[in-house]
């Protein structure tokens, strides 16, 4: 992946000192997780770039935007990239992991959104960075859901990128902490390929109705779908 930095329409992220790069899945989460609710705070959980945040911030009228990063270089970058962003008096990103975060913030936010590491395979890299941005012992999900029922306001709601495969593990993880899915974006990367991603919206509201979508992102290499277009042309340079 290009450590070139990733310009959108109305900011750019830079991406040299970050382990994960700009790619979909936080493109995805930044334009679809639910603002209909018009949050006035909003926490990114694990933000690498920032991109989710920034996203977040063009997308919605929230007066706070903070995020969390572990990783010292990716915070760092995360924080030039706030910095240089039109939105730079509302973001704000925290060096800290989500265990000590929940337990020094006393605030909380009407919306949460992460993009957190999903790989539970058994191999790692040489990359101790990497790794940490990419396995998911570095953030287990039960650890992500415990932090973020402290953390999420009682209307509020949380949106979260996974994979498939991995969805009613964490519907049925997120339901003991009493966080229940209202809306679910199932990710296919064309018409025949199987589902790739599930982006699913939380609340504490059990009762609410529950929606299901499906998004297919190309009919064809480099031919966008109208759906993924609509869903991301505020946000890439060429849509």
């Amino acid at each position: 992946m290009s450590d070139n930095p990733f310009v959108f329409k109305k900011f750019t992220v830079n991406q040299d000192r970050c382990a994960m790069k700009v790619g979909t899945d936080g493109v995805l989460l930044g334009a679809w997780s639910p603002v209909h609710h018009q949050p006035l705070s909003i926490l990114d959980i694990g933000s690498g770039t920032g991109i989710v945040a920034l996203m977040m911030a063009q997308r919605s009228n929230a007066q706070l935007i903070d995020a969390i990063e572990i990783d010292n270089n990716t915070f760092e970058q995360c924080v030039d990239n706030f910095e240089q962003s039109p939105w730079n008096n509302k973001l704000f990103c925290y060096h800290a992991s989500l265990e000590a975060f929940v337990n020094e913030i006393d605030d909380q936010y009407d919306l949460i959104v992460s993009n957190p590491p999903f790989y539970t395979e058994d191999f790692k890299t040489n990359n101790t960075q990497r790794d940490t941005a990419r396995f998911q012992d570095a953030m287990p999900f039960d650890h992500l859901i415990d932090g973020v029922s402290k953390l999420l306001s009682e209307n509020g709601l949380f949106s979260v990128v996974i994979p498939f495969k991995e969805e009613n593990h964490f519907v049925e993880l997120a339901s003991k902490t009493g966080l229940f899915p209202k809306h679910f974006l199932h990710v296919k990367g064309n018409p025949n390929s199987e589902i790739k991603r599930s982006l699913i919206a939380f609340s504490f509201d059990e009762s609410a109705p529950i929606n299901k979508d499906i998004l297919i992102i190309e009919t064809d290499r480099h031919q966008y779908t109208e759906d993924y277009i609509n869903l991301t042309k505020d946000f890439y340079l060429n849509m």
